[in-house]
């Protein structure tokens, strides 16, 4: 079984997280000159660490670990909970702390509730296609998602939470729910979005809206980021400024350079040419992925994939877009090339199913 595995893995993926995870890694070596490569060497220790787990995951048959979801589902709601209680970091209630090492639970939620919805999804539609579309149905398919994202909101950690939505919004359409909820749910992100921002939203969050949309509002403030980070990507211009040589980065104007704005500091230091390979990779990664989801041998292997496929293009998109000033600031990291133990795990892990479905797929099953 192995070898079948092995032969009908899609191994252009591994190639592109290599490409992914080796620029992420010299990026950051640069990026933390200062602080005596800390975060370069625990991220050594990471990845260390998540290649035998993404090992594993590519060969223990993704049905065994569905099996298990559920239990691990009631773990990681504990755990989401029980981080609301730990103190405050950067104004948030996100992490663990475990001697040197911070463990986030919302990271490892992003699998665990990817595939127990995908598990409950294929279970339902064994009774029939257009079971997804029952409201009843529906509505426990949503809750299955709505009971983390309401804890990782209640952080707060916004970015990661609007991870649970896309990755949910390309699941559920992917199992083929009728046009009228569609419909019914953008008329009512549309009603609910004015309400979220004047009655909901803290005033950190609505600042970094404002700011989006006029950087120049608070320059010194909140806009100060975003601006840094503008001006080292277009000072890489198209080679880079070197390695070690960016002024933003290494003059401190950039922060924070080893999570949030990487991607400026590959753009001023290595430049056009390395920035735009990094975007190309992840349009090679996410286009294998939804061609995983779609050769699939069963449904529960389909769902999973293109929930993968909404986290890995929900943080793309987000991470790449507010360093570039094109969308808002959510402090999401970029996948397999930001500084992050938890993050660096699970997209790994993330990986590893991609892989451990592409080798056992027969044909695809998309639901016309």
């Amino acid at each position: 079984m192995g070898k079948k595995i092995l032969k009908n893995m899609d191994w252009g993926i591994l190639v592109c997280i290599v490409i992914l995870v080796m620029i992420g890694l010299v990026a950051l070596f640069s990026a933390t000159q200062e602080a005596e490569n800390d975060e370069f060497k625990k991220q050594i220790m990471w990845l260390v660490i998540s290649i035998p787990v993404m090992i594993i995951l590519i060969f223990v048959d993704y049905n065994t670990i569905s099996k298990i979801s559920p239990i691990l589902y009631v773990a990681i709601i504990i755990a989401l909970i029980a981080v609301l209680f730990t103190e405050s970091i950067n104004g948030a209630t996100s992490w663990f702390n475990i001697g040197p090492v911070s463990i986030q639970p919302a990271e490892f939620a992003k699998i665990i509730v990817i595939i127990v919805l995908a598990l409950y999804i294929s279970k339902i539609q064994e009774k029939g296609k257009d079971q997804i579309s029952r409201p009843t149905r529906l509505f426990l398919a949503l809750c299955i998602v709505g009971v983390p994202v309401l804890l990782i909101v209640k952080q707060p950690d916004y970015g990661t939470a609007i991870t649970f939505v896309v990755a949910t919004i390309l699941m559920i359409f992917t199992a083929g729910i009728k046009k009228r909820y569609i419909i019914i749910g953008i008329l009512l992100i549309a009603i609910l979005l004015p309400t979220l921002y004047f009655f909901v939203l803290p005033e950190h969050a609505k600042t970094r809206i404002e700011v989006f949309l006029n950087p120049n509002l608070d320059p010194r403030g909140a806009g100060y980021n975003v601006i840094q980070s503008k001006l080292a990507i277009g000072a890489g211009e198209f080679l880079g400024m070197g390695i070690l040589k960016g002024n933003q980065t290494q003059l401190g104007f950039l922060y924070p350079k080893s999570t949030d704005f990487i991607f400026a500091v590959i753009g001023e230091e290595m430049g056009f040419i390395i920035a735009a390979t990094v975007i190309i990779t992840y349009v090679v990664l996410i286009t294998k992925a939804i061609f995983i989801a779609k050769t699939a041998k069963d449904n529960l292997g389909s769902y999973i994939a293109m929930g993968i496929v909404g986290v890995l293009l929900f943080h793309m998109t987000e991470n790449i877009g507010m360093t570039m000033g094109l969308l808002p600031i959510t402090g999401v990291p970029l996948p397999f090339v930001s500084y992050g133990g938890s993050s660096l795990l699970t997209n790994l892990m993330m990986i590893g199913l991609l892989l451990n479905i592409s080798g056992r797929r027969q044909k695809a099953i998309f639901v016309d």
